[in-house]
């Protein structure tokens, strides 16, 4: 009997307690809501497959308890993730402060070279903001990973922020040949290896034009969007 997908990622959702973790997988598995607030004990999963360039990819996603009485438990689970989402409280600067605790943590017990990914959760409710937009686009940039702001609850961004990393994951385990180019304003790409591109063509990443850096596409006809 055929597989009923094309590849297996271990997703892991790992910040605070109460920035709506388990609201966010619930969001994306099952598409729905509760106002309910139950904190995770321990560790719990939920899996989705989605279709992520032509490839059926069954997405396992992780949700871990963020007190630290857990600690022990949850970071056992950082092995073998393939990407872990780092989620904080727009309406709670403390969480995302911490984010740099859960970098740490990442550092100390993931895989080497883990696909990582930014979320900014609750933006729906914006007259209690009290994380700037901007702060984690910085943070985000210095880290090198994707951002979204997201709402567990509107369902903003949430497809859109799995969907982003699950893409990463494929492209970067091969799921498509990869071609190499340098990159600049206003210019095209530079051949590196792989087929020419067509007279004209460019790659544009989804972050914008990458200044005299590397940069990959995923088919060298077409550019890369967002």
């Amino acid at each position: 009997m055929a597989k009923a997908y094309d590849h297996l990622f271990k997703l892991l959702l790992i910040g605070d307690s109460g920035v709506g973790k388990t609201c966010l997988i619930i969001r994306f598995a099952e598409d729905s809501f509760n106002n309910t607030y139950i904190s995770t004990i321990g560790i719990d999963f939920k899996i989705r497959t989605v279709d992520v360039e032509g490839k059926k990819i069954k997405l396992q996603v992780w949700d871990t308890a963020g007190q630290e009485r857990f600690k022990t438990i949850t970071t056992a689970y950082y092995r073998g993730a393939m990407g872990i989402i780092l989620v904080y409280d727009i309406t709670d600067e403390k969480s995302f402060e911490n984010i740099q605790n859960w970098m740490k943590s990442i550092k100390e017990n993931a895989s080497a070279g883990v696909e990582r990914l930014l979320l900014g959760n609750k933006c729906d409710m914006e007259a209690k903001r009290k994380v700037q937009k901007e702060q984690a686009v910085k943070l985000a940039r210095e880290h090198g990973i994707r951002f979204f702001e997201t709402s567990a609850k509107s369902s903003t961004n949430v497809d859109e922020a799995f969907s982003s990393l699950a893409r990463d994951i494929l492209l970067k385990s091969g799921g498509r040949r990869s071609v190499s180019w340098f990159c600049w304003p206003g210019h095209s790409c530079v051949y590196v290896s792989g087929v020419k591109p067509r007279e004209g063509s460019s790659a544009k990443t989804p972050q914008g034009w990458i200044p005299f850096k590397q940069c990959t596409v995923s088919d060298p006809s077409q550019p890369l969007s967002p």
